[in-house]
């Protein structure tokens, strides 16, 4: 078994159940909170996937960091996907402190799709890097 198993199943567990709530909170209307959660969704992953490489992170903006430096910069992950979390990053803090300004119903939707897709992208290369 490797080091941090069930803390990386644990995590990509994490993202997908935001990613559901955040499936939730579009639907009804809640935009800024569905791309909160959207962002959230990915950070689990990118979690997962930094501590697959022994990378103990929580700060959020020191994850999105260390997946450019670690993983997107090494060719482990491709440079779309590095832009997409950076990008939700950004929808995320207009999500939580945007104040008067507020996440459209695309840009949640937009959100909802970028963040799967990073999930999914985690998924793949944590199972090529299990076997």
């Amino acid at each position: 078994m490797r080091p941090f198993a069930e803390e990386i199943r644990a995590l990509m567990e994490r993202a997908q159940q935001s990613l559901e709530a955040a499936r939730t909170l579009a639907a009804e209307g809640y935009y800024d909170f569905a791309a909160s959660r959207a962002y959230s969704g990915a950070f689990y992953a990118a979690k997962a996937l930094l501590l697959n490489e022994g990378i103990e992170l929580t700060k959020h903006s020191a994850v999105v960091a260390a997946i450019h430096q670690r993983l997107v910069k090494l060719g482990k992950l491709p440079p779309e996907q590095g832009q997409a979390l950076s990008w939700l990053f950004e929808v995320r803090s207009i999500g939580d402190y945007g104040g008067t300004v507020h996440v459209s119903s695309k840009q949640a939707q937009q959100a909802l799709q970028i963040a799967e897709q990073f999930r999914q992208a985690a998924e793949t290369l944590l199972l090529e890097q299990q076997e």
